[in-house]
């Protein structure tokens, strides 16, 4: 089993990533592989609505977002972390998240591959970033991770979060939580030979179409 995990700060060494690498350490021990991609300290532009992607199965801009559509399709969960702007995630995480979601849709089916989202903050707007990345989730059916609390870690420095204890413990919750509904959902896609089917076909826009 493996997990996608996403670093949105441009800080390499920041709060973000010492809340990522608790995460990771606890999945590596209970037999998860993990694999990271840093994208917060690359060029990342936002969707054009151009659906290039449509016809060619990849993004127009051809960055770290293309890059990535691979190793989300190989991976049976994502974990993405995202440092707080104006009580947000970092724009570069929304723009990433917004061409990588949209770009795979027929592509990759990312049905039952688990989601979790982690923050850092120095005080607050961490529960509104938790929610912008929560929906990215839940559009694809998902399955959403909780943990002891809300999946966050506070601090301006690392060091800072060194003496977040609670968070730090939340963290290593949330690993073993992905860990466990990894191998649950695995022995129940083996149980019934695969992912629930999903409907699709029905789409409500109340626009008026003349015959």
């Amino acid at each position: 089993m493996k997990v996608l995990v996403i670093n949105g700060s441009p800080h390499l060494s920041g709060c973000t990533n010492r809340a990522l690498e608790e995460v990771e350490n606890r999945l590596q021990c209970l037999g998860v592989e993990t694999e990271r991609v840093n994208i917060g300290n690359k060029d990342v532009r936002g969707c054009i609505g151009c659906n290039f992607c449509k016809t060619h199965a990849r993004c127009v801009f051809n960055d770290v977002v293309n890059e990535v559509a691979p190793k989300l399709a190989e991976a049976d969960g994502m974990v993405v972390g995202t440092p707080v702007y104006y009580a947000g995630a970092n724009g570069q995480v929304l723009s990433f998240l917004d061409r990588l979601f949209y770009s795979t849709v027929g592509v990759i089916d990312k049905t039952m591959k688990v989601g979790a989202a982690v923050v850092s903050s120095r005080r607050a707007g961490s529960t509104s970033a938790f929610d912008e990345i929560n929906k990215y989730f839940t559009i694809c059916s998902m399955p959403v991770v909780s943990s002891t609390y809300w999946n966050e870690v506070h601090g301006f420095t690392a060091a800072d979060v060194e003496r977040d204890l609670e968070g730090l413990q939340t963290m290593r919750n949330l690993a073993t939580n992905i860990a466990f509904m990894l191998k649950a959902i695995d022995l129940a896609k083996k149980a019934d030979g695969g992912a629930p089917a999903q409907e699709s076909g029905s789409w409500t826009h109340f626009m008026t179409i003349e015959p």
